[in-house]
C-alpha cells in the first residue's frame, strides 16, 4: 500500500476511486487503465417512448442498424470453406460465409427469385441453393443456375450475384455493416483494439455461447450492464467481494467507452462491516460462477499481511497457468479479476484481461421494440500447447427459458437470472411512466447517455441525407 490518501471528486463516490486501488496492486498496472476522458454531455432526460414507440424504433433500424458495424460471428465459427453463419437483425438475415481464396463475405439471405430464405441453419456448403424453386449461387456469391433459365430473359446479361454487406475482422470475430460506404471498423473501435493487444482475443475459443429472448426493448437490456451500483440491490451477494459504486467510467471516443470494478474489495455500501480477507475470498468463491476458475476451500485462507484482492489474483495466476500453460507471473492484479468492460457503440461489450473473458451482444428481437436478444460468450485462451479446441455450440433459449438451462454457464446463470429478473418490468414502467422520462447519473451512468446521443446523431444525419 502506497499510503496515499483518496482522491475525492464531486460526482464521484466519496470513497477511494478505482485508481486509487491500482495504485496497491501487486504488479505494474497498464497506463491505459487509468481514469481516461470523462466527456460532460449533458444532463438532459431521454423519452420514455425511445423504449418502445414504433416510429423511433423505425428510425433506429433506418439509420442505426442499417448504419453500424455488428459483430455477426467468430472466424473460428467459419473455419473451412463454404462454412457459413447465419446472423439476423431487425428483421435482416445474412450468411456469412468462407470462399475458396479465404476470404470471409457476407451474403444477404434471399433469393432473387421470389425471396425465400436460402439457408435456414448454420453449416457448410459448395453453392446456396434456393429450396424453393432451385436457383443456386456459389459460395462466393456469383449466380451458378437458374432451373428455368429460358423463362428469365431479365437476367440475361446482369449481374444475379447475391448482394452483400461490407465485412471486417478483429480479435477472431467476423463484424458486418450493411453500408458499403461505412467508415472502417479500426477508426471506430481503435481504442478497444490497441489496449486488448496483450490479451490475444484472436488466439481464443470459445467455450460457452448461449443466446436468449428478453421481454425487453434492446436499449433497456444493454443499459443493465453499462453500471456497476446496480448490485446493491439486484446483486447483493457481490458486495462483499465487487467495489461497485466507486468504479471507473470512461468514454474513449465516440464509439468505445468503458467500466472498471475492483475485484477483491468490498463495495462502498457494505463498508462498515469490515470484511476480513477470508470472508472476501469465500464469498467470492460462492458467487464466481466460474468466470475467474476460482473456488474458496478451506484450505485456501488469506495469509496474514496479505489482501483479499492479491490473494485471488496470484490464485488465478497459479490456476490458469496450470490449465492452459501461460505464465501469468508478470500480469497485474487488475487485469488477473477484474470486470474490465470495454463497449463498442451501440451493442457489443467486450471484457479484457487475462482470465476468461465474457462477451455481450444486444440486439433487436426481430422488428419487436419490446424485447431483445442477448448472447453472452465466453472466451477461453488456446492452450501453449496441443489443438485449438472447438468452439461450443450456440444455445438459444426462448423468453421464457431460464439462464439455469444452460447448464454450461454454471454459478454464472444466477447473476443473469437477478439482472433478468429487473427487466420485463422495467420495459412495463417505462410503459407506465407518469412523467415521461428517464434519467441517468452524471458520471456513473454516463456511457447510457452516450449510448442515446449517438443514436439521435445516427438519426438526424440520415434524416437529413434524406431531405426530412
Amino acid at each position: 500500500m502506497d499510503g496515499s490518501a483518496p482522491t475525492y471528486r464531486p460526482d464521484r463516490h466519496p470513497s477511494e476511486s478505482y485508481d486509487d486501488i491500482l495504485n496497491r496492486d501487486t504488479r505494474v498496472v497498464p497506463e491505459f487503465m487509468r481514469q481516461g476522458p470523462t466527456p460532460d454531455i449533458g444532463l438532459e432526460p431521454v423519452p420514455v417512448s425511445r423504449y418502445f414507440d414504433p416510429v423511433f424504433f423505425q428510425k433506429e433500424i433506418d439509420h442505426v442498424w442499417s448504419k453500424i458495424w455488428q459483430m455477426a460471428c467468430r472466424e473460428e465459427d467459419i473455419p473451412e470453406t463454404g462454412d457459413y453463419h447465419i446472423y439476423e437483425v431487425v428483421g435482416k438475415s445474412f450468411i456469412v460465409t468462407r470462399t475458396a481464396t479465404g476470404e470471409i463475405r457476407a451474403y444477404y439471405n434471399a433469393c432473387l427469385h421470389r425471396g425465400r430464405k436460402l439457408v435456414t441453419l448454420n453449416g457448410c456448403k459448395d453453392e446456396f441453393r434456393c429450396p424453393y424453386h432451385g436457383m443456386s449461387w456459389n459460395t462466393d456469391g456469383t449466380f451458378k443456375e437458374n432451373p428455368i433459365g429460358w423463362d428469365f430473359p431479365q437476367w440475361e446479361g446482369r449481374d444475379m450475384g447475391l448482394p452483400q454487406a461490407k465485412v471486417d475482422t478483429w480479435g477472431g470475430f467476423v463484424f458486418i455493416n450493411m453500408d458499403l460506404n461505412a467508415q472502417p471498423l479500426m477508426d471506430q473501435i481503435g481504442p478497444l483494439a490497441e489496449h486488448f493487444k496483450g490479451y490475444d482475443y484472436a488466439n481464443r475459443y470459445k467455450s460457452m455461447h448461449v443466446s436468449k429472448v428478453v421481454r425487453c426493448n434492446w436499449k433497456a437490456l444493454a443499459e443493465a450492464f453499462m453500471e456497476s451500483h446496480h448490485s446493491v440491490t439486484t446483486h447483493p451477494q457481490i458486495l462483499p467481494f465487487l467495489a461497485d459504486a466507486n468504479s471507473q467510467y470512461d468514454v474513449l471516443n465516440d464509439y468505445v467507452s468503458r467500466q472498471f470494478s475492483a475485484s477483491g474489495v468490498p463495495s462502498p455500501f457494505v463498508a462498515d462491516e469490515n470484511y476480513t480477507p477470508t470472508e472476501i475470498i469465500q464469498a467470492m468463491g460462492g458467487t464466481s460462477g466460474g468466470r475467474r476458475g476460482f473456488a474458496a476451500e478451506a484450505e485456501n485462507l488469506v495469509p496474514d499481511g496479505m489482501s483479499a484482492r492479491a490473494f485471488a489474483a496470484e490464485q488465478a495466476r497459479t490456476m490458469l497457468g496450470a490449465e492452459d500453460g501461460w505464465d501469468y507471473s508478470q500480469c497485474s492484479d487488475a487485469e488477473m479479476g477484474d470486470p474490465l468492460l470495454y463497449n463498442f457503440w451501440p451493442n457489443m461489450s467486450f471484457w479484457g484481461g487475462y482470465a476468461p473473458n465474457l462477451v455481450y451482444r444486444w440486439r433487436p428481437n426481430g422488428r419487436d421494440p419490446d424485447s431483445g436478444i442477448m448472447d453472452v460468450i465466453m472466451l477461453k485462451r488456446v492452450p501453449k500447447e496441443g489443438p485449438r479446441p472447438k468452439p461450443a455450440p450456440v444455445r438459444e433459449l426462448s423468453v421464457d427459458d431460464p439462464w439455469s438451462d444452460a447448464v454450461e454457464m454454471g454459478g454464472l446463470a444466477g447473476i443473469f437470472e437477478q439482472d433478468m429478473g429487473n427487466l420485463p418490468y422495467v420495459q412495463e414502467g417505462l410503459h407506465a411512466s407518469g412523467n415521461g422520462e428517464v434519467h441517468f447519473g452524471r458520471y456513473s451512468e454516463m456511457r447510457i447517455r452516450q449510448l442515446h446521443l449517438m443514436i439521435d446523431r445516427y438519426i438526424a444525419a440520415g434524416e437529413a441525407a434524406a431531405g426530412k
